[in-house]
């Protein structure tokens, strides 16, 4: 049974408020819900807080059962008008007391603060002074706003519904009946949860797309069309359908390796507290946005639908060189975290990642475009493309070492340690360089490289000062968002101009 907590911010009763909060009780233990009421105008508390910290200041016995309750709670809803676009003082004094620093919200070892109060949702009931049209598009809903994000989901609470009406002084008795009415039936839609259906739906393909971090895609694609464009160059003849149904298979395989990293490296990400855009996983498994199940269910969907479209690509009768191609990318893609092979756990994943993103997806758009595996082209422009990716490999495990230490997951970064982790990748980012000034002159390579150095210099040295300066900090584990843009950003040349030059 859901525990639902009503809270009423008005500072008078009687109100409308208060008729819409009874209403609310009353469609939600229709709905078999497990209501409890909090009517601030009856609680006996200071709004002020007179102490350096809101902790130190003593909490009358009104606030400690008001906590308590809180806690109690699965699903908060709050009643209020939004008096001046926000809301009565009584209530700001009520958040501002009750929501305190070690229960509602806490500093991590990082230094970021974390919500204590997730996996509740909150309803919003609000009565306006003006239409609710006005308040949302003209005046841009601030006390919702500041309800929802800043003080709600500061705190990990997630609200779900907003309910605003008004206007309330031009309202007749009809009209309020018909408020009191919709309260009612959001209460009472409490049995089929806190979110609306078309709020579940939209909630759960942002989970999938969260899932399938799409942010890393463009990387395979570039690489797999510069294969692609170099072996058209050389051949002259260009197999859009051959294209397109290669490109499909990289991208289902990418998605079910994405998945399975998600999959078994539950106990890491579970333990990451430096997680960030750039490593620690989706976290969709992590934070319940999706089950196991459905992650389960996603994979083989995506390994079927590369299998797909891999049967119709050999229908072709392409050669034995492109069935070893598609083979490599599915076996290295999975073989990351999957067993038995998990090669992200055996010190060998930054290897096979800066494989499969550059000569193996390379080589896969070459001879899909009917160029040979003996040809030098493919190897060539791979190898600075290997070493590039390397580094924002090896760094993404830095903020996730002691997690993965704790999981048995042997990175490069853990079997290395920090401080000569980020030397390795600092040597390996120019070493991508000097592999372009030692190839860039290559007759078979026909100018691809002409004008990397360049841009990939300059960049080089960006990325090893950031490096020496983390370096210099000790190397601690923790998140390091800029530099692994520096890093990953670096990758983009090494694709990108190649591929300008075979457009």
């Amino acid at each position: 049974m859901v525990k639902v907590l009503i809270i009423l911010g008005h500072p008078r009763n009687p109100a409308l408020c208060s008729a819409l909060a009874a209403a609310y009780a009353q469609g939600a233990r229709a709905a078999g819900m497990d209501v409890q009421e909090l009517d601030l105008s009856a609680l006996d508390f200071d709004f002020d807080v007179h102490t350096v910290s809101p902790r130190d200041q003593l909490f009358e016995p009104d606030l400690e059962r008001a906590r308590s309750l809180v806690a109690w709670a699965d699903h908060l809803t709050f009643v209020y008008p939004g008096w001046w676009g926000v809301g009565p003082a009584r209530l700001k004094g009520f958040l501002d007391r009750v929501l305190l620093p070690g229960f509602a919200f806490h500093e991590r070892t990082d230094g970021q603060l974390e919500g204590l109060l997730g996996g509740r949702t909150a309803h919003l009931i609000t009565t306006l002074d003006m239409p609710p049209w006005v308040y949302r598009f003209i005046y841009r809903a601030p006390g919702h706003n500041a309800m929802r994000r800043s003080t709600l989901g500061f705190c990990g609470i997630e609200t779900t519904r907003v309910l605003a009406l008004g206007p309330v002084r031009e309202s007749d008795p009809a009209r309020r009946s018909a408020w009191l009415e919709r309260a009612r039936a959001l209460g009472f839609s409490l049995g089929q949860g806190a979110r609306s259906p078309a709020d579940r739906s939209a909630r759960k393909l942002g989970a999938w797309l969260k899932a399938l971090r799409l942010q890393f895609y463009p990387m395979t694609w570039g690489a797999y069309t510069l294969g692609a464009l170099g072996a058209a160059t050389f051949t002259g003849t260009w197999d859009p359908v051959a294209y397109w149904l290669g490109y499909a298979v990289l991208f289902f395989i990418e998605a079910a390796t994405v998945f399975t990293n998600e999959w078994f490296d539950f106990e890491s990400d579970r333990r990451n507290i430096h997680f960030g855009p750039f490593n620690g996983g989706s976290r969709v498994l992590v934070n319940g946005e999706l089950s196991g199940r459905e992650l389960g269910v996603g994979i083989v969907a995506s390994m079927m639908a590369a299998l797909a479209c891999a049967g119709v690509l050999l229908d072709g009768a392409h050669s034995v060189a492109v069935v070893v191609a598609l083979t490599a990318t599915m076996v290295l893609g999975l073989g990351y975290t999957a067993p038995p092979l998990k090669f992200a756990w055996r010190g060998l994943g930054e290897i096979d990642v800066a494989l499969t993103h550059s000569l193996v997806v390379i080589m896969l758009g070459y001879l899909l475009q009917g160029g040979a595996w003996v040809d030098p082209f493919p190897w060539l422009v791979s190898a600075p493309l290997f070493v590039a990716v390397l580094p924002a490999i090896i760094l993404s495990g830095i903020p996730d070492l002691e997690a993965d230490r704790q999981a048995g997951k042997a990175t490069l970064a853990v079997r290395l340690g920090a401080p000569r982790a980020l030397l390795l990748a600092a040597g390996l980012a120019a070493l991508a360089a000097v592999l372009v000034l030692l190839l860039k002159d290559r007759p078979v390579l026909h100018g691809t490289f002409d004008g990397l150095l360049a841009v990939a210099l300059p960049h080089a040295l960006l990325l090893g000062v950031l490096i020496y300066r983390h370096w210099q900090e000790g190397a601690p584990p923790t998140r390091i968002d800029g530099l692994m843009a520096v890093a990953l950003s670096y990758i983009v040349w090494f694709a990108l101009l190649p591929l300008l030059h075979v457009w």
